[in-house]
């Protein structure tokens, strides 16, 4: 019988692992994911890295930290080199994956300074500098959709640079993101560059939305607003989907895609079940599509892969009813475009305060060697 994750992977979801350290990669633990449960990619972001470089049972890091020391490198020199060097690693690993699968899969994500969610500038240069240092084909450079980073995800794309798009909360701002790959994949063609060449996913996050939406229907307390409680996020994902589809089955796309384009896959992030009275598979099992990607915790990796039910496609033709529970929302006074916002708000905060604690503890640890 077949688990799980080979499930869902023959239902055309792949499975990215939200997690990275150098103990993962270099104790085999990253290879033994990819035989085991499917695993076809990585995700990162400054909260995992500082998890992982400021572990104290870690020492994998410690003579990369005591030569940088020497070399006198500042705290963001190292996070750099340190951050790089795992990245490079890890895609090495994944390097036949990338082959086995036509390049779409085998690919590992690290993400722009949090500091620049507002500098479409500075996002652009820094993806640059990343995909220079980097040096991997299978790389896939985060940028976060802010109202800033759409245009830097357009200039990246345009040249030549794979991205992943983070922090999406909303439809509205999910279209706009769309638009930018799009748009940047004209200029890519126009400077003659191979679309074929050029990945993106967009990363829709989904607990997160039921954790702001619960709250406001808690708050409410009536039976209506119980009856809704949790059923935002994965609406919100599916009409996502729905979007998707419209939107690459366009002219406009139809021309790039017929050009050799790859279109952006949906990415389901945040996948970690946040209410403990919900099933802890619930983001997964329920976001079955030809052409997603799901990039979970360890923890949900492995409940997914120990009890995780998958019954095929759980999207197509739920659209309706995805509708449905906002006009209830919206019955109730509950205003989504602002939940989305306070998340999108929260979202780089908390990636902005993981970044600054990480440079701290770098700091630290370099002084202690000089």
């Amino acid at each position: 019988m077949s688990t799980p994750t080979e499930q869902l992977a023959a239902a055309g979801v792949s499975i990215w692992l939200d997690d990275l350290s150098r103990t993962r990669i270099t104790s085999g633990n990253l290879a033994e994911l990819i035989a085991t449960r499917n695993v076809t990619g990585v995700t990162t972001n400054p909260t995992i890295f500082a998890g992982a470089i400021t572990n104290p049972d870690d020492t994998s890091y410690d003579a990369q930290v005591a030569e940088l020391s020497a070399r006198g490198a500042t705290a963001e020199e190292a996070i750099l080199e340190a951050t790089t060097q795992d990245v490079r690693d890890a895609l090495d690993v994944f390097r036949p994956v990338w082959e086995a699968t036509d390049h779409v899969d085998g690919r590992v994500s690290i993400e722009v300074s949090p500091d620049l969610a507002h500098d479409t500038a500075g996002t652009i240069a820094q993806a640059q500098q990343l995909w220079a240092k980097v040096d991997r084909p299978n790389l896939l450079v985060k940028i976060p959709a802010t109202k800033a980073g759409l245009p830097a995800i357009a200039a990246a794309t345009g040249a030549g640079i794979s991205v992943n798009v983070t922090l999406i909360f909303s439809i509205e701002r999910y279209a706009e993101v769309v638009d930018a790959y799009l748009t940047g994949l004209e200029t890519a063609k126009a400077a003659g560059i191979d679309l074929s060449t050029i990945q993106s996913v967009a990363s829709f996050f989904v607990s997160r939305v039921d954790t702001e939406t619960d709250k406001r229907l808690a708050a409410i307390g009536s039976d209506t607003a119980t009856a809704l409680r949790s059923k935002a996020g994965l609406a919100n994902a599916r009409l996502a989907y729905e979007l998707y589809e419209q939107t690459f089955a366009s002219p406009r796309a139809a021309a790039l895609l017929d050009a050799g384009a790859n279109p952006q896959r949906p990415l389901w992030a945040s996948t970690g079940v946040k209410d403990p009275a919900l099933p802890d598979t619930l983001y997964v099992t329920e976001l079955v599509a030809q052409g997603v990607v799901n990039t979970m915790p360890e923890k949900t990796l492995e409940a997914t892969f120990d009890h995780g039910v998958v019954v095929g496609d759980t999207i197509s033709g739920t659209y309706d009813d995805a509708r449905a529970v906002f006009a209830g929302l919206a019955d109730l006074g509950i205003d989504f475009a602002d939940v989305t916002q306070v998340l999108e708000d929260e979202g780089v905060a908390k990636f902005i305060d993981s970044w600054h604690d990480l440079l701290g503890q770098v700091q630290r640890g370099l002084e202690a060697q000089r």
